[in-house]
């Protein structure tokens, strides 16, 4: 028997993102929503901050769906891992997976995630930044190197999943788990609350 919904939407809503971790995070609300991924090009600009890159890339997601969907609400997203203010992206390959793997182990990095919502029609156009602080453990290299043959890291901002295998890697958190996933829930649900996008069923 199917969990009954929690909230509602009052308007169109998009995810643009093709990410399957943030298309569960909307459905496990309940939100009826559709997905346009928008492809735009990802690379930094030159000195630009890791929460600044977040914060662009998310809005030219947003803005790119936008302009032919008046209507909607345009939810954009995009999460990256930092180590001493660098950018860590999707690995190449398994070599670099595991080269990023060993450069967290035993070390605090920040898990940020761009969050922009754009509505046209009610002129709503709001775009945040959240950071999580992530510690790893330490472990043998052998280790990391047999998580990284389990194929998880490769489609992952830092080569690891929080919500799979790569858990373990994973000593302390500090602030949204979610976050560290891919989408900071409590913001996006507070953001849709406040600007009437959806309500409680």
């Amino acid at each position: 028997m199917p969990r009954p919904a929690l909230f509602y939407s009052r308007r169109p809503i998009i995810l643009a993102s093709a990410s399957p971790r943030r298309q569960q995070f909307l459905r496990e609300l309940g939100l009826d929503f559709t997905i346009r991924a928008a492809a735009i090009d990802e690379s930094p600009l030159p000195a630009e901050t890791p929460e600044a890159f977040t914060r662009r890339m998310a809005g030219a997601k947003a803005e790119a769906v936008a302009s032919d969907h008046g209507q909607a609400c345009i939810i954009g997203a995009d999460t990256v891992v930092s180590l001493d203010g660098l950018i860590l992206g999707k690995p190449k390959d398994e070599q670099d997976a595991l080269a990023m793997l060993k450069q967290l182990q035993g070390r605090t990095h920040r898990v940020i995630t761009g969050l922009s919502l754009i509505c046209r029609e009610s002129e709503l156009h709001q775009t945040t930044a959240t950071v999580t602080s992530v510690t790893f453990a330490a472990f043998p290299a052998a280790v990391l190197a047999a998580y990284v043959r389990t194929g998880e890291p490769m489609d992952k901002a830092g080569a690891y999943g929080i919500q799979g295998m790569g858990g373990f890697l994973v000593r302390k958190i500090e602030g949204s788990c979610s976050n560290v996933i891919g989408l900071p829930v409590n913001v996006l649900v507070s953001l849709l609350l406040g600007h009437k996008v959806i309500g409680p069923v």
